[in-house]
């Protein structure tokens, strides 16, 4: 019997420190990834660390601007954007502006792991 995928929905905790939504994240649907934030083997993540020393969410909480924060900024991070196209920084700034509930919902209806960098 084949693993079923579990469908995407809307919740605050699929969101991981960086902006990233792993509710739409194939790895977590399949049941091959808790999450990054039930993640305790995550421990390669400096974002997470980060946000867990500070006792936030995500960035979303900080008032370092994510786009000068050199933690956010890392090498890892800069792969993985290119690679996928991904803008985890306009994902940290759609938190700030609408909260955690409408990102979830958001990346629930674009059925997104984060959000596309503009060409």
């Amino acid at each position: 019997m084949k693993n079923e995928t579990k469908p995407i929905t809307a919740s605050t905790d699929y969101i991981a420190a960086c902006g990233l939504y792993c509710g739409a994240c194939r790895k977590y649907l399949n049941g091959k990834c808790p999450g990054c934030r039930q993640n305790d083997k995550a421990t390669w993540c400096k974002i997470r660390q980060c946000c867990q020393s500070k006792g936030f969410h995500s960035c979303a909480e900080c008032s370092t601007d994510v786009k000068a924060c050199k933690t956010h900024n890392n090498v890892i991070g800069k792969i993985f954007a290119f690679l996928f196209n991904s803008d985890r920084a306009a994902c940290i700034r759609y938190i700030q502006a609408n909260g955690r509930e409408a990102f979830a919902k958001e990346m629930t209806r674009r059925k997104a792991q984060t959000m596309k960098k503009r060409k």
